[in-house]
């Protein structure tokens, strides 16, 4: 008796190679996709500063705050046109950006990108020097702490390093 076919032993190995190469595959391309969305975090704080520079060259000054939910942070947690979010709202204002980037994720909990212009002197900072902004990025996905590229930011008594994954700052003077 000729017998063809598979056994269920087989069919079973089978299942759990291609189970097991499928866990491998989808873990692969989450990881990508945190990659590339930290890669846009990055390419939206560039586009912010080049923002920011472009208000301050027509104003003498960085914007001021506009929103009031993240202890006077402007965040930017779901930001983009029509989202509602107040994020830098200035710079959309005076035309230095079309649209305000926001944090491809939808975070919460003041989570994400955030900015503040501090006044002169403040957190121990250079009077001198003018008053000035910290812009940053939150839960950055494939970092765990300071993220590599991250310029930094702090003054005598505050380190914003601390607080962001990605961080910057720059004097009005």
């Amino acid at each position: 008796m000729d017998k063809r076919g598979f056994t269920l032993v087989e069919l079973l190995v089978v299942i759990a190679i291609i189970g097991i190469l499928a866990s491998v595959v989808l873990a692969s391309v989450a990881s990508a996709r945190a990659r590339g969305r930290d890669a846009r975090r990055l390419s939206d704080m560039k586009q912010i500063q080049i923002a920011l520079e472009l208000y301050y060259g027509d104003n003498a000054a960085y914007p001021g705050n506009t929103d009031n939910d993240c202890g006077g942070w402007d965040a930017g947690f779901n930001g983009g046109q029509g989202s509602g979010d107040a994020f830098v709202t200035p710079l959309e204002t005076a035309g230095a950006i079309v649209d305000t980037p926001g944090d491809p994720v939808g975070t919460s909990n003041c989570g994400g990108y955030a900015y503040f212009r501090y006044n002169a002197g403040s957190y121990g900072c250079d009077a001198g020097r003018g008053a000035y902004f910290v812009l940053g990025v939150r839960d950055m996905e494939t970092s765990a702490g300071a993220h590599p590229d991250s310029p930094g930011w702090s003054c005598p008594s505050r380190d914003w390093q601390a607080e962001f994954d990605w961080v910057t700052g720059k004097f009005e003077r």
